[in-house]
Order: C-alpha cells, then structure tokens, then sequence
C-alpha cells in the first residue's frame, strides 16, 4: 500500500473512531437532558433506604424497581404529606363551621385575710376560711357566615387537588424508575456489545503477530491491530464504569439498601405496542391525566376563595353560650348560664377586604392561565410521544439491517486478510462499522422502549399500564 493510500485508510479509521465517539457523546446527553428535566422538578432521583442491605444478591425486575420506587421515593413521600397537609387545613376550615363545645370541672379551696386587702370590718373575723368552691361547665360557641362555608369549600377543593398531584406524581415515578430500569439495560448491552468487539480485535491482534513472526506479513499490521485492541479495552473500561453509575442511580431512585447487590431479571426486548390513533391518544390524555385535573381542581379552589373573599363584606353572626353547676360542694350548688348573640358588620377594614379579593383575583387569573397552558402541554407531550415512538421503531428497522450489513463486512474483510489480499487497515474499518453499528441498534431499542413509556406518561397511565407498554415480569 503506498504513502496516499495508507494516509486516506488511516483518515477512514479515525473518523469511524470519532463518528462512536460521538454517538455515544450524544446518548449521554440526550439521556441526561431526560433525566435532568424531571429531576430539576422534583425528588424523584432520592429516596429513603429501605434498611440494611443483605448478603443475598436481589433479583430486580421491572415491577419489583416501580413498587420500590413507589413506595420509597423521595417524590412520592413529600406528594404523600403534600396530600396529608391538604387534608389537615380541610379540617380546619370544617371546624371554623361547626360549634365548639369545651367542658370542664374544678374544685378549689380558698382563705383569705381581709386585713391584708384593707378591710375591717366590726363583727367580721379578718380571716375567712378555709372555705370551698365546686364547679362544672360548659361553653359553645359559633359562628355562621357565607365566607367561612367558602372558604371551607375551597380548602375541600384543594385537598382534591392535593390528592390527584400525588397521583401524577406515581406516574411521574414510574417513568423515572422506568427510565433508570432501561438505562441499566442499555448499559448492561453496551457491555456485551464491547466484549465482542474486544475479542474480536484480541483475534485480530494475534493473527497478525503470528504472521509478522511468519514473515508474510508486515510490522505496521501488527502495530495497528494492537492499538485497535488496546482502544477497545479503553472503551470496555469505560462501558463498565457506566453500568456501575447506572445501577446506583437505580438504586438510588427505588430506596434499595445502602451497598446491596442487585441484578435485573428483565431485559425488555423488543416488542410492538398497540397504541391509539393520535385523536383517541389525545382524548385518553385529556380525560386520564391526573395533572389536569389536580390543575381544575385547583382552579375551583382560586374561584371559592375569591368568592370568599368578596363575602367578607356580609355580616358574621356569632353565638356563645355557657352553663354551670356552681357551690361551696356539688351537694350544695346551683346552675348558672349565660346566652350571648352578636351580628357583626365590618364598616371599614383600612383596604384588607379590597386586597383580599385583589389577591383572589390574581390567584384565580393564575390558576386558569395554569390549567390551560397545561392543556397545551398535554396535547404536546402526545404528539411528541407519537412522533419519538414512530421515529425510534424506523431507527429499530435501519439499525438492525446495520448490524447484519456490518457483520458481514466484517467476515468477509477477515476472509481477506487471512488470504493476505488486504491489510490490516481493512478489517479494522469493518470492526469499527460493527461497533457504530451495535451502538445504533443498542440506542434505538433504548428509545423505543423510553418512547412507549413516555407515551404511557403522556396518556396518564404510566403507573396502571406500565407492563402494557414495557413488558416485564
């Protein structure tokens, strides 16, 4: 081979070299910004562990990792108090409507010196006592207002809210987990697609050594059969550290115990999913989307307390109402009560009422312009689904045809060099194709399955239909 061509073939192998590279750069990223765009908006990536770690290596599947996920997930946990938060300021706008009754007994002995309070009184001894008092009772109160019953309903409609924010939230776990569960598959593959390429160069090293110690072949084959091995090593290296990084961001997001030895037992190969048309996706969406209607029900909630707000103009009627039992001893005591009733009307409040219903107005204004951009966001994240699904299938088709095309390059410029009508340069090229091409088909299956679940996310029913989508045990 002359000068030129040796030139061009070495050009030929760097950019096939660069081009791996690079798509691997590209996954990385693109995996990164997926991971990154959820993680940046909740807790999803933390968890509680979930005690100590034991000796036996556990045996993970896909649904073991989302129950674990589900119940140990730092997301789900502050969505779970988030809905517990909700619920306690119900309550208590419930109990600003009903009555409030307290009860209550004391005994009490007393002695007192006149003397010391400045009263002298002729015939009456300076000190009394000790003498007892005995006494039970009972207090009500209430107030009835239109505002409180408002507000009441609005603290009802954000505890609804709270609780369809916290099912969005499972959905959003299981994507995240179900994500990390693939990634680990991905990098589990990357593995075993490296160690072939590494036996393969391992194979072509040797031959050419044995045929530069024959003298039918030249020194440079040799060299560069050893390079190419030594760079897919690299890269095996490389490959394996992921896998490890992958398996502790999945065991991470699922609370696993701290240092526990797991593997997964599904490997999610490829598999068609029976999907809806696009108008029948948009529609499931619309009406399974937990997120929406967390968002409508928070809108209501705005419109109450608005409402609420514009009440407080209106008169407040308070009642309150005692009753005791009262004597020196409870055999010699006698019942003593007390009625009150006031109508309260507030003639000036220095602005507060007009800055509450401004504030109210506002709120609400937000809240509708919220729900409605996530109308758009929904409608959004379906198409795009739809397109990724699509687009990831074809990836599938071309890349699979890729690996059998680069397979058989690759036998047949081995064959070539064996019969010593080529060089060395040759079937380094062709490994380098195999390995691009064994990147494409391990990215793609990647991105079809993330695809499937994104779109079970993007219908609301990523956490019911996960294994409809994904498969697993």
């Amino acid at each position: 081979m002359n000068q030129g061509a040796k030139q061009n073939a070495d050009r030929r192998q760097a950019h096939h070299r660069a081009s791996r590279v690079a798509a691997l750069i590209c996954t990385v990223f693109l995996v990164t910004a997926q991971l990154n765009s959820f993680c940046q908006s909740s807790s999803s990536s933390g968890s509680i562990p979930s005690g100590p770690a034991t000796p036996e290596v556990l045996h993970l599947s896909l649904r073991d990792a989302i129950q674990r996920g589900l119940q140990y997930n730092l997301a789900e946990i502050q969505s779970g108090q988030d809905k517990r938060i909700a619920r306690g300021e119900r309550l208590i706008a419930l109990s600003k409507l009903l009555p409030q009754v307290n009860a209550g007994a004391s005994e009490e002995i007393q002695q007192l010196d006149l003397s010391s309070l400045g009263l002298k009184i002729p015939g009456v001894p300076h000190v009394i006592g000790p003498f007892g008092v005995s006494a039970v009772e009972g207090t009500i109160n209430q107030t009835i207002g239109t505002e409180l019953m408002r507000r009441f309903i609005a603290a009802r409609s954000a505890e609804q809210a709270a609780q369809l924010n916290y099912q969005d939230t499972l959905d959003l776990v299981t994507l995240s987990v179900g994500n990390a569960y693939l990634l680990v598959i991905e990098a589990h593959s990357r593995i075993e697609a490296q160690e072939a390429q590494v036996r393969n160069a391992r194979v072509l090293f040797d031959q050419a050594r044995d045929e530069v110690e024959a003298g039918t072949s030249p020194r440079i084959d040799q060299t560069q059969t050893e390079v190419q091995l030594h760079s897919e090593e690299y890269t095996l290296s490389v490959t394996r550290n992921n896998f490890a990084v992958a398996k502790l961001n999945l065991a991470r997001a699922i609370g696993l115990p701290l240092g526990q030895e797991f593997d997964l037992i599904d490997q999610l190969p490829y598999a068609e999913v029976t999907s809806l048309n696009l108008d029948e996706a948009l529609s499931l969406a619309n009406r399974s989307r937990s997120d929406l209607k967390a968002a409508m029900a928070s809108q209501h909630s705005a419109a109450e307390n608005l409402s609420a707000a514009r009440m407080e103009r209106l008169p407040v009627i308070t009642a309150a109402g005692h009753y005791g039992d009262q004597g020196t001893t409870f055999g010699q005591s006698h019942g003593e009560f007390t009625f009150q009733g006031e109508v309260s009307v507030p003639l000036f409040t220095g602005g507060r009422i007009k800055g509450d219903i401004a504030e109210a107005e506002a709120t609400l204004q937000q809240k509708v312009a919220d729900t409605e951009n996530l109308r758009g966001q929904i409608d959004y994240d379906v198409r795009t689904a739809f397109l990724n699904l699509n687009a990831a299938r074809e990836q599938v088709t071309v890349a699979r045809q890729n690996v059998d095309l680069a397979n058989d390059n690759l036998t047949r410029s081995k064959d070539r060099f064996a019969s010593g009508v080529t060089n060395s340069v040759e079937v380094v090229q062709a490994e380098q194709s195999l390995a691009n091409a064994d990147d494409q088909i391990i990215t793609s299956l990647y991105s079809y399955n993330y695809a499937k679940l994104s779109l079970a996310r993007a219908l609301g029913v990523a956490r019911t239909n996960f294994e409809q989508y994904l498969g697993g045990k």
